[in-house]
């Protein structure tokens, strides 16, 4: 058989037995070509009042996240800047390691020449003899694992190490930029924040009129600061990673439309975005909010509302608050837009 098709063979029958033998920690895929995994599986727990999930090596605690059906993942406001696609963390004890890898060896999908290979590395000494059992509860095999969601990304290619062997309280080998730490986990944990939906309140609602300030303003029990704290239990290390809003975004749905302020950002005063009308206030101009100066006739104006969100962390070996990336959420709401009626007596 020709060689490229023993390999593109020997990875799918691989794959196969992986998936129906399972692994200590969940589902795993080697390469005879370049010995890869990744692993996204994950799992919840309840303890008293916290909710934690994994992804790997990693437990994030949602507890504090925002919640409901309409909350969303904020998108950062540096195009340039994503979370990583893939790292490399604590991954296997030398015997769950031989668990994992023996009946990959006995199988013999992968090859003779692959198996040889890595049974001279991790049982015959070159570097590691006997998976490394005389160091048992001295440290943990590491291995590559792929952010949840980040499968497809190109970036979700760059960690092909081979497991490597790092003893605890010792740092990973520093050719592996990808390897985890906590500004590392600050920033998985971004991607983990859920920001309430931005409708905002108006005022008049649903329905205006041409030429009519509406005022627009956000509950403010629902605009508070959510966080996400990402941990790496088996290291001791953590990181939490907190967004606050800090402006809303107003664009009307037309030009044909004046928005207050001008500029249509409206910031964060105290603890509210904007200012709730209440009745004496109708020849008031609002600190937030729209007039709309041409009818939607049947139709009606998508107004758009977005948030900004100040993001921030702090976590092991940090002092103080670290910037990261603001992060916007925003939604749609129609408003209908209607002529005034001059009634003739």
């Amino acid at each position: 058989m020709p060689e490229v098709k023993r390999k593109v063979l020997g990875g799918f029958v691989l794959t196969l037995l992986l998936t129906t033998l399972g692994t200590p920690s969940a589902w795993a895929k080697i390469t005879p070509d370049g010995s890869r995994e990744t692993d996204t599986d994950t799992s919840a727990d309840v303890k008293g009042d916290k909710l934690t999930s994994t992804a790997g090596a990693v437990v994030f605690d949602r507890s504090k996240n925002g919640s409901g059906q309409s909350a969303g993942p904020v998108t950062s406001t540096a195009s340039n800047w994503t979370p990583p696609a893939c790292y490399y963390a604590p991954k296997y004890s030398p015997d769950q390691l031989k668990k994992y890898l023996e009946p990959i060896w006995e199988a013999g999908s992968t090859g003779y020449e692959w198996d040889a290979k890595q049974r001279k590395k991790f049982e015959g000494g070159d570097p590691y003899k006997d998976f490394n059992k005389d160091k048992a509860g001295e440290g943990y095999f590491w291995a590559s694992y792929v952010t949840e969601g980040r499968e497809g990304d190109p970036g979700a290619l760059d960690c092909t190490r081979d497991y490597f062997w790092v003893d605890t309280g010792d740092p990973p080998p520093p050719e592996i930029p990808q390897a985890i730490t906590p500004e590392m986990l600050a920033q998985l944990a971004y991607a983990e924040i859920r920001v309430p939906s931005t409708k905002v309140e108006l005022a008049p609602e649903g329905t205006t009129k041409v030429n009519l300030p509406t005022w627009a303003w956000l509950d403010a029990a629902d605009f508070k600061p959510v966080s996400v704290t990402a941990s790496v239990p088996l290291l001791g290390v953590q990181a939490t990673t907190t967004a606050e809003p800090i402006s809303l975004k107003i664009e009307p749905g037309t030009a044909d439309a004046t928005t207050y302020p001008a500029s249509g950002v409206c910031e964060l005063n105290g603890d509210q975005i904007g200012e709730a009308f209440a009745k004496g206030k109708a020849d008031e101009t609002p600190p937030c909010g729209v007039k709309y100066l041409r009818s939607s006739g049947d139709d009606s104006y998508k107004l758009q509302a977005t948030v900004t969100w100040k993001i921030h962390w702090t976590g092991t070996g940090v002092n103080g608050d670290q910037p990261l990336p603001d992060g916007e959420f925003g939604a749609d709401q129609d408003v209908i837009v209607q002529e005034i009626q001059a009634v003739n007596r």
